[in-house]
């Protein structure tokens, strides 16, 4: 299979969102298990090396995603905070120090990525977004 960079070896595909009335990060889950159903040998990915176990790579795929929207979640633990705010405190896996030395360009990646996993988190009645001072602000629901 030429997943391009739907299924990536050594790296994970920045699945981002830019408007508030998507869900990318569930549409990817969902492509992930239509391909998780096919008999597949090699997977030629748009960047770095083959994968030869693509159901394995899918696993390790959703694994890092879920490990993503728990820390979401306990970033919001903290209080309401915009998409900005969440990517700010996310763990990234840079070589710069500090969140305020990424470049403008990665920054908007990875508010992208935040997104896509609050809205996630959303569609999934874990967290609830208000439109507050002109901003969207994200907000843990209360359980129990």
């Amino acid at each position: 299979m030429v997943s391009g960079d739907h299924i990536l070896g050594e790296i994970t595909p920045n699945i981002s969102a830019w408007s508030y009335e998507e869900d990318p990060l569930a549409e990817y889950f969902n492509s992930l298990d239509k391909v998780y159903g096919l008999e597949i040998k090699l997977v030629l990915p748009g960047h770095r090396a083959v994968i030869t176990d693509c159901k394995k790579r899918i696993q390790q795929l959703r694994l890092h995603h879920q490990t993503r929207l728990e820390e979401t979640v306990s970033i919001l633990e903290k209080g309401s905070k915009n998409a900005f705010e969440v990517a700010a405190q996310m763990t990234w896996e840079m070589s710069y120090k500090s969140w305020d030395l990424f470049p403008v360009a990665q920054k908007l990646f990875t508010f992208g990525e935040a997104l896509a996993h609050l809205l996630y988190l959303e569609g999934k009645g874990k967290i609830r977004k208000d439109l507050i001072d002109q901003k969207m602000v994200f907000t843990l629901k209360q359980t129990g």
